[in-house]
């Protein structure tokens, strides 16, 4: 869960990027970086941290260029070495930059493929630095010093047919023009949009819609599954299908949690999918328990107000803010650690006792991972005075990893895996506790588009939508995604980083 973009304008770019990274924070606080260019001549920025910590002013002024790149990195199962920062470059052929969303489940063997038959080397962990090779191989393969559109379409079916997993992709390449384009499935959303000025059309491409509008473009659409958009330096821009056989089975959790709500991906509303969410849930909880005891319906901020609020209006309960949050500490499901997440719940929430004291309450949170968060919330709410605690996540249980481009922890460290709903329930702490259903949450999306034949949810239902998942593959990942090797690679880099030094 990245954020990227990609700007092609007739004025400098840099502030644009920057206030789309800014906007895209969400997405990644690992680190940030851009590159731009001038004519010919790249300038590059990027380091670990928040948007407004990596760019001064400094920064931002020797980034030059009328277009340019940029990224927001979260770590998956790669450590939060300023090494793996994005945009990634590679000077041959052309000069490629390249940023990335998403999680390639073939990289160990593409790794090895770029080294013996390309002879071309990685020097990190990242997957990303492997679709930007063969990206670059693909349009070396071509043997040409002037390139066209379609040589880059060309190099775009190359990178279809030798990858697999997840990626949204935009590509800068030096002097000529920046492609963004999707995997085959559609798993990580992308879209682009247009800007006019007096000097012509200008264009952004971005994970999410809501970067677009607040730079003032216009959401042309998403980037269909399989296809690419190539925006040649000057504004020109040319459109390809470069799959053989595409079909749109984006990730869920998109909308259950990453996205943004005011964010439009494959022409669905984020907000009122959620709003369909709370509807749905408060539609079971009315089936299952028509006389329930709820008094108050408080939503654990902040990506499930608006299930929240939508649930307790079809249930005709009061709904409350009763919980204060710290602003400046960062999303907990993207913490890297267990004790960084556990002091992080009660440095980030804060109880109003008012709304909590002798009442039945009725906690709403997106979704329940670890379990972690949930089980301290419920403490906090115990704490605070309620009679009774309940809990409802607006998505199913989440039972198994996600590889392609999510943090799922390892599959032991998920409280729902090989758990009952009950057993999950007395490991958080509730009185009760009732979860989405998966055919629900399905129609909470796909109501506004019929294009969606199916949904990357293999974290509810163990279905891997690419088909090339293997045992172990899920093995590996979850030996990497485990807290102990996150943190043993954590420590390793900064002894690295101590002695370079």
């Amino acid at each position: 869960m990245c954020g990227i973009a990609g700007v092609v304008a007739h004025q400098n770019v840099n502030q644009e990027l920057y206030e789309a990274l800014t906007v895209l924070q969400h997405r990644g606080q690992d680190a940030a970086g851009i590159v731009t260019c001038e004519g010919s001549q790249l300038h590059l920025r990027k380091a670990n941290g928040l948007v407004n910590d990596v760019f001064r002013t400094s920064d931002m002024l020797e980034l030059k260029g009328t277009m340019g790149i940029a990224h927001v990195r979260y770590p998956t199962a790669g450590c939060s070495s300023s090494a793996e920062a994005q945009p990634f470059y590679v000077n041959s052929p052309y000069g490629i930059s390249l940023a990335h969303n998403g999680n390639l489940t073939n990289a160990a063997e593409l790794k090895e493929e770029l080294f013996i038959q390309d002879q071309r080397h990685i020097n990190t962990n990242s997957d990303s630095e492997i679709l930007l090779n063969v990206f670059a191989h693909e349009l070396q393969n071509l043997g040409k010093l002037k390139l066209n559109e379609e040589d880059v379409f060309n190099a775009v079916a190359g990178v279809h047919k030798r990858c697999e997993g997840a990626y949204a992709v935009v590509v800068m390449i030096t002097g000529f023009g920046i492609v963004g384009f999707r995997d085959p499935n559609g798993i990580r959303p992308i879209c682009f949009g247009q800007r006019e000025t007096d000097l012509g059309n200008e264009y952004m491409i971005s994970s999410e819609s809501v970067a677009m509008d607040t730079q003032g473009f216009k959401l042309t659409r998403d980037i269909a599954p399989g296809e690419a958009v190539f925006i040649k330096k000057g504004g020109v821009i040319h459109t390809k299908q470069c799959a053989d056989n595409p079909r749109l089975t984006p990730c869920i959790f998109e909308y259950v949690y990453l996205a943004r709500p005011d964010s439009i991906i494959d022409n669905v509303s984020v907000y009122k999918s959620r709003l369909r969410m709370g509807e749905k849930l408060a539609e079971k909880i009315q089936k299952i328990r028509p006389d329930h005891d709820i008094d108050v319906v408080i939503p654990i901020p902040d990506t499930s107000r608006t299930s929240a609020l939508q649930l307790a209006n079809v249930l005709d309960v009061k709904y409350r803010e009763g919980f204060m949050k710290n602003r400046y500490i960062g999303r907990t499901f993207i913490m890297p650690g267990q004790q960084e997440r556990k002091k992080s719940v009660r440095r980030k929430l804060n109880a109003i006792d008012l709304e909590f004291k002798g009442k039945n309450v009725l906690l709403v949170d997106d979704s329940i991972v670890r379990g972690t968060t949930s089980g301290q919330i419920i403490k906090l709410a115990r704490e605070a005075g309620a009679n009774k605690v309940y809990f409802a996540s607006a998505a199913p249980p989440v039972r198994y990893p996600n590889v392609y481009g999510i943090d799922m922890p390892a599959v032991e460290e998920l409280v729902a895996h090989d758990r009952t709903i009950e057993e999950v329930q007395q490991a958080i702490g509730a009185d009760w506790l009732i979860y989405q259903d998966i055919e629900d949450l399905f129609e909470s999306v796909k109501k506004r588009n019929a294009d969606m034949v199916d949904f990357d949810a293999a974290c509810f239902n163990q279905k891997y939508v690419t088909g090339t998942v293997s045992d172990e593959y899920l093995m590996k990942q979850g030996l990497n995604r485990s807290d102990n090797q996150k943190a043993d690679k954590d420590l390793n880099s900064t002894a690295i980083g101590l002695h370079n030094n």
